[in-house]
């Protein structure tokens, strides 16, 4: 496999990548991540929250990366949430990192995360905050990045089996060049 190109998304391109996207989160929420929908997710579903995330790359308060292979398919994607309020203009949120299912394992999420840092120091931000359900890859993938354990709540989302998992918060601060 080559390595996937990453790329911050266009307003004019959203449009473009939209099936591409719908697939990914429907394929990831099916595959047990737990990234705020259930499975099955229904495809209008998805393409409302991808509308939604589309609208906020286009007023600016989000940037939102994709993974590309050779022929322009999605792999992955993880989206930049960048605090407009006055006092928080240094800091942004990652927010669901995806990796296509059957495409985990090959550095991906590794590179979507390097280039988020790379979006946010690009932005002025020099904070960084996400969350992730207790125990997934992710929290192994974030420890190894660098990103420090800022606390857990337990019971924090209703898994697709029905039980309550925990969640955990983690934090980088980004060094300034």
């Amino acid at each position: 496999m080559s390595t996937p190109s990453i790329e911050a998304v266009k307003p004019e391109n959203g449009e473009r990548l939209l099936p591409d996207l719908i697939r990914l989160l429907r394929a990831t929420v099916d595959g047990g991540a737990s990234v705020g929908f259930l499975p099955p997710l229904a495809e209008d579903e998805a393409r409302r929250y991808w509308q939604a995330t589309l609208q906020d790359v286009t007023d600016g308060s989000q940037v939102l990366l994709v993974a590309l292979d050779t022929d322009g398919q999605v792999l992955g994607s993880v989206q930049l949430a960048l605090a407009m309020k006055p006092n928080g203009r240094h800091r942004a949120e990652v927010q669901k990192l995806f990796v296509d299912p059957s495409q985990r394992r090959h550095g991906i999420g590794r590179g979507l995360m390097k280039t988020v840092e790379e979006a946010a120091r690009a932005h002025g931000r020099t904070l960084l905050v996400l969350d992730t359900r207790e125990g997934d890859a992710a929290e192994q993938l974030y420890r190894r990045m660098g990103y420090i354990e800022a606390g857990r709540i337990p019971g924090y989302a209703i898994s697709s089996s029905g039980t309550l998992d925990g969640t955990i918060y983690f934090y980088k601060n980004l060094p300034t060049t």
